[in-house]
């Protein structure tokens, strides 16, 4: 890591440094946080550290106040660390020394004695398993009636993406879905369906998604503001 002044070009003290550094190819700079709220940077190759600095100096408000929603996103997880969503709803997860596997029963999750990883291993599964059981034949269902072509489904847990749809009209869809409202996953399927017509985000393809779901902006906000959630596992 380099060292960089202390003091602006205003004679201001400086505080925020950045986390990591990321130089390349690239011509231009930008700065985001990381799910641990670290910033990260990422610059040309020749620039110096003093412009670096300088350049976030200039999103310092930006950068708090991201940096900000993420520590106090990890409050709230950490919080609900014995709760479980499932369809938009928290329940309580217990043990239960003769579970063999993770249950269900409407009101609370029950799983064995197990270390944690194999525990979330085992709610993935069951997730995953339960995602295929509600969300699959929705999909099927919106794509037959406003006649849509869908070529194949596969469901998975991808990173940064609820759902994709390829050139083909293949369509994936990330199973951890299930632990939002209803309302949220069909926003997610429709907003996919779409695509198999528009290949895009153009005005267009938003007036499809609307024809299909008028009130689509609700669960788009939702999962904006509640995503993180989702992935906690």
């Amino acid at each position: 890591m380099p060292e960089f002044g202390l003091i602006n070009r205003y004679g201001k003290q400086l505080t925020m440094l950045p986390d990591q550094i990321i130089r390349s190819k690239r011509k231009t700079l930008s700065i985001s946080i990381n799910e641990n709220a670290k910033l990260i940077v990422r610059a040309p190759k020749r620039i110096s550290d003093q412009k670096i600095q300088d350049f976030i100096n200039e999103k310092e408000n930006w950068i708090t106040k991201n940096q900000s929603v993420i520590k106090a996103r990890a409050e709230d997880t950490t919080k609900d660390k014995n709760m479980l969503l499932y369809l938009g709803t928290l329940f309580p997860l217990k043990t239960d020394n003769d579970a063999k596997k993770i249950s269900f029963n409407g009101e609370e999750f029950l799983a064995g004695l197990q270390n944690k990883e194999k525990t979330n291993k085992s709610l993935k599964t069951w997730y995953k398993n339960k995602f295929k059981e509600v969300a699959v034949p929705r999909l099927f269902y919106f794509a037959e009636k406003h006649n849509l072509q869908v070529n194949q489904v596969r469901i998975k847990e991808q990173k940064t993406l609820w759902g994709s749809c390829s050139s083909r009209n293949n369509i994936n869809l990330n199973f951890l879905l299930i632990m939002a409202p209803l309302k949220v996953i069909d926003y997610v399927i429709i907003h996919e369906l779409a695509h198999t017509i528009h290949k895009n985000h153009s005005v267009n393809f938003w007036n499809a998604v609307e024809e299909i779901m008028p009130n689509y902006k609700e669960a788009k906000r939702w999962l904006k503001e509640n995503g993180y959630r989702l992935r906690t596992l």
